[in-house]
């Protein structure tokens, strides 16, 4: 099967859906409450053991790995926004949704796969589905699991998004009988620059994250207020972070060692950029959430909603304190969510 255009800069291999390799794992993880409030995920486990409970028809799945930075990218840069926010953000010139982008990105190789084999059935999965992910692009060949918890491969990095197509035809694979785990082989060796770099601890062994300690987790999927002490070592980073990837060797070799350790540090120095610092963080604090879920709406950021956007923008004030936004911040104390971390914020910006 060949890529179509629109997936020129992919790769793709295929798996089995019958007995995921990890699923020990898994339950183990879930056993240690490293799920956080993401209760989906243990509601969901018996589907991701057999996938054939929630789809009948599924017997494989074509995993594609695509990247949302190439090596031709111009990452530096946060034209947009001055925001700290996940390299995924950046995806697309307008920011859209990346389940939207990949979606249109896959219909014509569904298209074409429904053209030569009529009597199948095809369906593509984007990270929404009941799928352990990485579980099947190990198996499809598409990389490791590294130290990080990402999916590795040693010619293009980490920085991809997985995405399948689940069919009903039974697809010879080249998977190879050895894959015991999703390690083998592994490629990290003795590095431990992800776990050593995690500001917050959230890689609490080797392929073990925590997702209670980890800034992806707070600033996207949560829907509290993290705790003071852990806030706290957020640093500038308003959505996601790629901290544990752009400290990666394997990606430092794709895509340039300066640009990933750039990546990896704090983008506030200098007077223009606290200006456009302290201009976007206070009007995201002065507009209603649904002005907020509005101006979002189709983007990666509409995840976290109009709460959890303003509470990203006070961990960040408080953390480089922007003093200058102290008033602004005095209007949200009495709010019912959000007013005990106006108040932390606010005691931090006191001299």
């Amino acid at each position: 099967m060949g890529l179509t255009p629109e997936l020129s800069d992919a790769k793709f291999g295929i798996a089995s859906l019958q007995n995921p390799i990890s699923m020990n794992f898994y339950d183990q993880w879930l056993a240690s409450d490293f799920h956080g409030e993401m209760d989906y995920l243990k509601r969901h486990r018996d589907l991701k053991a057999d996938p054939t409970r929630w789809l009948p028809m599924a017997r494989s799945a074509i995993v594609f790995s695509i990247n949302y930075v190439t090596p031709k990218h111009d990452i530096e840069g946060r034209e947009t926004s001055k925001l700290r926010t996940a390299l995924y953000t950046r995806f697309t010139a307008n920011q859209s949704d990346y389940h939207t982008v990949l979606r249109e990105r896959l219909s014509p190789v569904v298209q074409e796969l429904e053209r030569r084999y009529p009597g199948e059935t095809f369906r593509m999965a984007i990270d929404t589905a009941p799928i352990l992910e990485r579980d099947l692009a190990v198996r499809a060949g598409l990389g490791w699991v590294g130290k990080n918890t990402c999916v590795i491969d040693r010619k293009v990095g980490s920085l991809f998004f997985i995405a399948e197509i689940l069919t009903s035809l039974e697809v010879a694979s080249d998977e190879d009988p050895i894959h015991g785990s999703l390690i083998s082989p592994d490629f990290c060796g003795t590095c431990t620059r992800c776990i050593d770099s995690c500001p917050t601890g959230a890689l609490v062994a080797p392929r073990s994250l925590d997702a209670r300690k980890c800034i992806s987790y707070w600033t996207i999927e949560a829907k509290t207020v993290p705790p003071e002490n852990l806030a706290g070592k957020f640093g500038d980073w308003f959505f996601g972070c790629d901290i544990c990837q752009t400290v990666c060797p394997w990606n430092e070799k794709v895509f340039g060692r300066e640009k990933m350790q750039k990546e990896a540090r704090p983008n506030v120095s200098g007077d223009q950029i606290r200006s456009d610092l302290i201009e976007e963080l206070g009007n995201l604090l002065v507009a209603s959430n649904r002005d907020l879920d509005r101006r979002f709406k189709n983007t990666p950021m509409s995840r976290s909603r109009g709460f959890g956007l303003k509470r990203n923008a006070l961990i960040v004030i408080g953390n480089l304190k922007l003093f200058e936004l102290t008033e602004t911040i005095r209007l949200l104390v009495e709010d019912p969510k959000l007013g005990a971390l106006a108040k932390s914020t606010l005691q931090k910006l006191t001299p």
